[in-house]
């Protein structure tokens, strides 16, 4: 990896915090806003091989990063990455809450109490804990931004198996809009990015061969999206200078799969 021209000057010197960073969607934003300029808190959990090298790899580039393992299911492990990124950099600017994960596919009928908490866990309390811990310092900086990854499934309902994951993420499009609300008082846009079918570990994980081959017939550009295709609206919604008087916003990454 080499660092690019600046290209969006004021994300330069920021300091951002991007949960779930150690591969996927999470990774690509990393080296984006390192690229950018941005000192960057790169958390990650199990992925620790992974998140060591992207680490490296943005220092040998030149890039700021701090790496920080949390358990993104855990509200003090969130609010304790918040800090430690804080106090690396001397401030926050902006927050990207992009950890998360279906857990494991499970219809409706066969799902347990203790899967719920497991999706919500990880993909609903993740965002709020680290957001309330994200604000004090962005407000502290005189306004930043929030960035909330929700999905495709958040709108229709999600693949078989996966409807709690989908309805975890449609809680969190909801919660981007009252956030937008509340804090756009103190200069704080608070938005989100819905991606579509992205070839990620996500994936790799949770889909079959045939699934992704019966997705990829409904997408009107004809292939599945990349971690790159999600990074340029990222850096536009962190950007004031791009996306001043854009606020509660979901913006759909899907290759026309999903046109809300």
């Amino acid at each position: 990896m080499t660092m690019t021209s600046l290209l969006v000057p004021d994300l330069a010197g920021k300091s951002v915090l991007i949960t779930g960073a150690s591969t996927g969607i999470g990774a690509a934003l990393a080296v984006a806003f390192a690229n950018q300029g941005a000192s960057v808190g790169l958390h990650y959990n199990s992925s620790a091989d992974a998140a060591r090298k992207l680490a490296s790899e943005i220092e040998g580039a030149g890039g700021k990063v701090a790496l920080i393992k949390a358990d993104a299911t855990r509200s003090e492990e969130m609010e304790r990455t918040v800090e430690e990124t804080a106090a690396a950099f001397g401030r926050l600017d902006g927050l990207v809450n992009n950890a998360g994960g279906m857990v494991a596919r499970l219809s409706y009928a066969a799902m347990t109490d203790e899967h719920y908490d497991a999706v919500m866990d990880l993909n609903a309390r993740s965002v709020l804990a680290a957001s309330r811990a994200a604000i004090p310092h962005l407000k502290a900086a005189g306004g930043g931004f929030i960035i909330n990854t929700t999905s495709i499934a958040a709108r229709n309902g999600a693949s078989n198996g996966a409807g709690i994951y989908g309805s975890s993420k449609a809680f969190i499009a909801n919660v981007t809009r009252g956030m937008a609300k509340e804090l756009i008082p103190f200069g704080i846009r608070v938005n989100a990015v819905a991606p579509g079918v992205i070839t990620t570990p996500f994936h790799e994980r949770y889909s079959t061969a045939e699934q992704m081959q019966a997705a990829l017939s409904t997408i009107p550009q004809g292939r599945h999206g990349t971690p790159e295709d999600c990074v340029g609206v990222y850096l536009f919604l962190a950007s004031n200078m791009l996306s001043p008087y854009i606020i509660g916003q979901e913006i759909e990454v899907n290759g026309g799969q999903l046109m809300p």
